[in-house]
């Protein structure tokens, strides 16, 4: 069965409801050697695919990652981008934001780690955490020293919602390709993989007591998940709901998902010009002599 990302793509200005959108579906292997068979192709092509996006350095791509705990962002990253480069390839991983990153707007702290053109950029979280935790945890704002006017409930999202979708517009502008993926975790899903962590002392250091005390929070972060992706969504820099209880799965939908992306650019590797063709030429007679 093919994946098509389009599926699972959220449409511009659709309404989410995420009670609607499956987390778990038939899956695209019928067993874990064909699973791992199809992940190596993409694998492979993934890596033929950098290196024309570096040689062509034209283009720059920015994969977005945001999830519930557990739903497996870190392992889609390790799976998928396993083949990859790591001279054209970064990861940055966003957490609690720092006394100067306060003092910033909300964007500047991930607008540094933008990928230049010809380069891969991994936002494992990323600005959309101003959109979804702080929500949720509207505590937050206070320390964020923004004046108290700006801060009407009323307003403050949606403010936040076009300055997220006016950078993307800019980034695609300038050939920088966004794509962002939701793995859609159920609640039920996300406890047996807490469960596992506790009973499996090699992945213990994977939990502590405040992701216990999100789970409290789980219809709040359902909210401002379905909000943030109604209005954030493009086709210029679109969201893709990945049904995220099947680990294997939620990989190959998102690696084809950057696979369609990268070869819709057209890219190519550079033709020489006469002038270049010439120098070529003098370099070979040089190594020949």
């Amino acid at each position: 069965m093919k994946i098509k990302p389009k599926d699972f793509q959220v449409k511009e200005g659709r309404k989410v409801e995420l009670k609607k959108c499956p987390t778990l579906i038939k899956p695209f292997y019928k067993s874990k050697d064909q699973y791992k068979g199809i992940l190596a192709r993409h694998i492979e092509e993934l890596s033929d695919i950098q290196n024309i996006l570096y040689a062509d350095n034209r283009y720059a791509l920015l994969l977005i990652f945001q999830a519930m705990d557990a739903a497996g962002k870190d392992g889609a990253i390790k799976h998928v981008m396993s083949g990859l480069n790591p001279q054209g390839c970064q990861v940055f991983s966003f957490k609690h934001p720092s006394p100067e990153e306060l003092d910033h707007d909300f964007l500047w702290r991930t607008t540094r780690d933008l990928p230049q053109r010809g380069q891969i950029g991994i936002f494992n979280r990323s600005y959309y955490e101003e959109v979804l935790i702080v929500r949720v945890h509207p505590q937050v704002l206070q320390g964020e020293q923004i004046p108290e006017i700006l801060l009407s409930p009323k307003t403050i999202w949606e403010e936040r919602y076009r300055s997220i979708r006016d950078l993307e517009e800019h980034l695609y502008c300038n050939g920088t390709r966004v794509i962002k993926f939701f793995l859609h975790l159920s609640k039920e899903e996300q406890r047996r993989r807490f469960l596992d962590r506790l009973d499996d002392p090699s992945k213990n250091w994977k939990i502590t007591p405040d992701d216990i005390k999100e789970r409290k929070y789980w219809d709040d972060y359902r909210k401002a998940y379905e909000a943030c992706l109604g209005a954030t969504s493009s086709p210029k820099s679109p969201w893709y709901i990945v049904p995220a209880d099947d680990k294997e799965n939620a990989r190959l939908i998102i690696s084809q998902t950057i696979l369609d992306t990268l070869k819709g650019l057209k890219m190519s590797y550079p033709k020489p010009d006469a002038k270049r063709l010439k120098e070529l030429k003098g370099m070979r007679g040089s190594l020949n002599k």
